[in-house]
């Protein structure tokens, strides 16, 4: 069978050791808990013990059996486990493959104890054809990242890996389906009828915020009151678990029970993750709950992307509670934007992209975050220069929060069509224009109105948009806005649809024509010389998310900042735990905050409204991310704050950024 799609290398390394496995991937699938050292311990020979441990460790880690050499490993994998094991003559695993009988019988054995399953196991088979066909009809993925989500599902639900070209056919159908029910789907009358429910979209209009420059050390001064000592990263997740319960939402994948000092233990793999410092820093021999195994354990069947997601909407909730919250904004104007990590392990996830990672691959973390700080969305694309279309994915699967009306994006792909879908979801796609003096300005008339000169900007107006095709098309333009909304296709996979070979479908140019009216609308509001309220939300929701990302960047300084995952959900899991910090850090500091001004208020200090306005939780002095990771610190009682400063006391220094030397 051809693979195609797939470079002579990405199929030869397939299901195979292609380099040697980084120290947090040693830590995570070649440590042996005591379950597996019960397995071993019925081993003869330590050359039999290292073998066994070698081929139980080996289908965790790529997910098959080695099929032609049992020991085709990197020797850093053997020596690991040999130290684990107390072998100190690790050559003598070579011995191991004198008895062919004996490994495929251990291989036999360890499937039926771990149970996994076969590829061509008639129940799995299925579930596993359900997913494809579903990941390929509902996700905007080329052929390889469909391949390696597949890989990723088997090797989650223990199916042992088939043949590469097995694997590839499967893909293969999949997408050629996938492509067929996306024609009909947009172009057909089936899906005309399964979505004939869907009348219209509505449209909202944006509340606007007043505000005005205020004095930097205006700003000094009222903050203060709120940051006071540094506090370590794990001490604020706990105390906001405290108020918030969001540690609850991780529930095991199976029958979604919970163990006792869970919360520890995961309160540990988030700080593990989200500082990019691995295992190590974190375990506890001495404490259960911190104990390598338990952390792997809980790493596997309790941190996954339902689970953040869970969480992530408790927080969400809880940020928009906060009395202090509703001078920053009501949750209706959000940003979207990409954060960018450079990936140096070998993966089919990363894309190469020379502006931002040189001669290397990496990935970019799209995330949505509202005006009121909160993180409400992400999702992880490959570091394309072409990422931003993914942006309404982005919107439409989102954590929690409201759904915002304004979506400002930092120099996004602003066609016509991407204007067109926004609106007709009731958004108000407000990019930022690199080239404003080169738009082109439209003007709309309905076919038999006539309308009046447009005065000042008559000179600009001069395309007309054509409402005929509009009005054409219109019903099937909402019945596509009803996809989108409905998760029925992907916004990605339209935009290619509408553009294929580089001329528009006819339902693309309806979209097109459409957007040309926000397109027109958007810029002339960015220019008003009267008003320049619009400008000044949009400007500021950008800096809100750059503010955040910079946080994002020093709470992720481990390993230099780069993503060492190779697989797609391994990547999702690490930055949505990124995300889900991130958002404890704003709610903490959200929190003081509103107590300091309660405070002051309290005293007699006259604040005005657009002081506490231009107040930012995403300043981070006072986080220390280097403490020392002891999980047992005492926080307040539920409900309770910790003292506010004295803000006459001593201050942080001004290049502190909350890290000890």
């Amino acid at each position: 069978m051809s693979v195609e799609f797939l470079t002579d290398e990405q199929a030869a390394s397939y299901g195979k050791f292609n380099e040697e496995p980084t120290r947090p991937e040693l830590e995570r699938f070649f440590f042996l808990d005591d379950e597996d050292r019960k397995l071993i311990a019925k081993r003869r020979g330590d050359h039999s013990r290292l073998g066994f441990a070698l081929q139980m460790c080996t289908v965790r880690y790529i997910g098959r059996f080695l099929p032609d050499d049992l020991l085709d490993v990197p020797w850093v994998v053997v020596e690991h486990l040999a130290a684990q094991l107390d072998i100190e003559d690790v050559s003598c695993v070579k011995r191991y493959t004198e008895r062919k009988p004996t490994a495929y019988e251990h291989t036999w054995e360890i499937r039926d104890a771990y149970e996994y399953r076969e590829y061509e196991d008639a129940e799995w088979s299925r579930r596993f054809r359900t997913f494809l066909h579903g990941r390929a009809w509902t996700h905007a993925e080329g052929p390889v990242a469909l391949f390696n989500q597949a890989v990723g599902w088997l090797r989650r639900h223990r199916v042992l890996l088939p043949g590469v070209s097995v694997l590839a056919r499967q893909v293969s159908e999949a997408r050629a389906v996938a492509e067929k029910r996306l024609h009909a789907t947009v172009a057909g009358a089936a899906f005309a009828r399964a979505l004939e429910r869907v009348d219209e979209i509505s449209a909202y209009r944006l509340g606007r915020l007043k505000l005005s420059q205020i004095p930097p050390n205006r700003m000094a001064a009222l903050a203060r009151y709120a940051l006071g000592s540094k506090a370590p990263l794990l001490e604020r997740a706990t105390e906001v678990n405290a108020w918030t319960g969001f540690l609850d939402a991780f529930v095991h994948l199976g029958d979604g029970s919970r163990m006792k000092d869970l919360p520890t233990s995961v309160v540990a793999l988030l700080v593990s993750e989200t500082c990019n410092i691995g295992l190590a820093p974190v375990v506890n021999p001495g404490y259960e709950a911190l104990t390598r195994a338990r952390l792997v354990h809980v790493d596997q069947y309790y941190l996954r992307a339902d689970t953040i997601a869970a969480a992530n909407a408790r927080l969400i909730e809880a940020q928009a509670a906060v009395p202090i919250v509703k001078f920053w904004g009501d949750g209706l104007l959000a940003s979207v934007d990409g954060l960018r990590f450079v990936v140096p392990v070998h993966t089919m996830n990363a894309a190469p992209s020379p502006k931002y990672f040189g001669f290397k691959r990496g990935i970019t973390w799209l995330n949505a975050v509202n005006d009121q700080v909160a993180g409400i969305g992400q999702m992880v694309v490959p570091g394309t220069p072409r990422d931003s279309l993914h942006i309404l994915d982005a919107l439409l699967s989102l954590d929690g929060g409201v759904k915002p009306e304004m979506v400002a994006t930092d120099n996004a792909s602003y066609s016509d069509v991407v204007f067109g879908l926004f609106k007709i979801l009731g958004y108000n796609f407000s990019p930022r224009f690199r080239d404003l003096d080169d738009q082109r300005f439209w003007r709309a008339t309905m076919p038999g109105v006539e309308t009046g000169a447009y005065g000042a900007v008559e000179d600009l107006a001069r395309n007309r948009v054509n409402l005929n095709k509009v009005i054409t098309h219109w019903p099937d333009m909402l019945k596509v806005a009803g996809s989108l909304v409905t998760n029925q296709v992907r916004a990605y996979d339209l935009l290619r649809m509408f553009g294929r070979e580089g001329r528009p479908t006819p339902l693309g140019a309806a979209f097109a024509e459409y957007g040309r009216i926000a397109k027109t609308e958007h810029p002339l509001r960015v220019v008003d010389p009267v008003d320049d309220t619009y400008r000044r939300q949009m400007n500021r929701q950008l800096t809100v998310q750059e503010s955040r990302h910079k946080l994002a960047r020093d709470v992720c300084h481990g390993k230099r900042g780069t993503i060492h995952q190779a697989y797609r959900d391994g990547m999702e899991d690490q930055l949505g735990a990124l995300g889900l910090v991130l958002n404890a850090i704003v709610l903490w500091t959200t929190k003081y905050i509103d107590a300091a001004v309660e405070q002051l208020r309290a005293e007699g200090h006259e604040l005005r409204d657009e002081d506490i306005a231009r107040l930012s939780p995403l300043k981070h002095r006072n986080l220390n991310l280097l403490a020392r990771y002891s999980f047992t610190a005492s926080v307040p009682a539920a409900g309770a704050l910790r003292p506010l400063r004295d803000p006459d006391g001593p201050e942080l220094d001004e290049d502190d950024d909350g890290r000890e030397d």
